[in-house]
């Protein structure tokens, strides 16, 4: 039932197997017997993609209620001790969350928890929903407002915005940035996952501010250093700018539009509120965020 819920909602063999900890023969084999057993493909190749048929459909809502009721009825029966526990958690985040979060999450863990391990997977927010839902993934971490519902329980992490990256010796540095000179600056464009930045790349076309785009990169953690040695700017996460100028490389300037700030939080479904492992990891990753918040305050930050 998991590798079929798992193909289900990503719509690939191999990338189920990703999601699962399985080789692609492994689950296969797994739809295989599944095929066998109903007498029905159940997925259909289309270009790229696995199509369920109209068994599928119908073995959706079955499926994913058995596996819902089989975890609580297992988390319910279990006492989570962190100093104790080997429980690896899948946490959804995308690679400027790995960049910025993942280093002081570890750095709790080691102390707190030292054989409890994080599997980090590419945050995709079309499909993150279901994937908590069906608890392929165990925590959410990003700027995701579809899943601020009843559903899932969001608890808030940090208030970011963007901010203008520069490098320090940029003509602009150390200048108010006009609506025209921002106009005028040559950008490192991402091809992110990251709904935050997807929102503001949005508004900003939505206003018909120009840019024009010297790269498009597939990650953002390469953004500074190609910064750090051209004349081209980025749009970037004020949070991770403080991160990566720490010896004063980089300028950062105000973006000079009326731009909403991003609240991330941390999600998990409301189907695993009985898990006193999901609860534990996300209530110890919004103290740590929150312990630094005012660690930076206190700094002046």
């Amino acid at each position: 039932m998991k590798v079929f819920l798992a193909i289900w909602e990503v719509r690939s063999i191999s990338v189920a197997g990703e999601r699962l900890g399985l080789t692609q023969p492994a689950v296969s084999h797994s739809l295989r017997r599944l095929r066998e057993r109903f007498d029905d493909p159940l997925f259909l190749r289309s270009g790229h993609r696995m199509l369920p048929t109209d068994v599928a459909e119908r073995l959706y809502e079955p499926f994913n209620r058995a596996i819902q009721i089989i975890s609580h009825t297992v988390l319910d029966s279990n006492e989570f001790r962190p100093a104790e526990s080997d429980r690896t958690f899948t946490i959804a985040m995308s690679d400027i969350s790995e960049f910025y979060c993942l280093p002081l999450m570890l750095s709790y863990l080691e102390k707190a928890a030292p054989a409890v391990r994080i599997k980090s997977i590419q945050l995709e927010a079309h499909t993150v929903g279901a994937a908590l839902r069906s608890g392929q993934v165990d925590l959410a971490l990003g700027y995701l407002p579809d899943l601020v519902k009843p559903d899932y329980i969001s608890t808030f992490v940090l208030e970011d915005w963007f901010i203008c990256l520069v490098r320090a010796s940029h003509p602009m540095a150390g200048k108010l940035l006009t609506q025209e000179a921002f106009s005028q600056l040559t950008f490192v464009e991402v091809a992110v996952h990251a709904t935050g930045y997807k929102m503001v790349d949005a508004l900003l076309t939505q206003l018909g501010v120009r840019r024009s785009t010297a790269v498009r990169l597939e990650h953002f953690t390469n953004v500074p250093e190609i910064v750090r040695y051209s004349q081209f700017a980025a749009i970037f996460p004020h949070s991770a700018s403080q991160k990566i100028n720490a010896t004063g490389a980089f300028a950062l300037l105000n973006i000079p539009f009326d731009l909403p700030s991003i609240d991330v939080q941390l999600h998990i479904h409301s189907n695993f509120r009985n898990d006193a492992g999901l609860r534990w990891m996300q209530q110890a990753i919004t103290w740590i965020f929150s312990t630094m918040e005012k660690k930076e305050k206190a700094a002046g930050v």
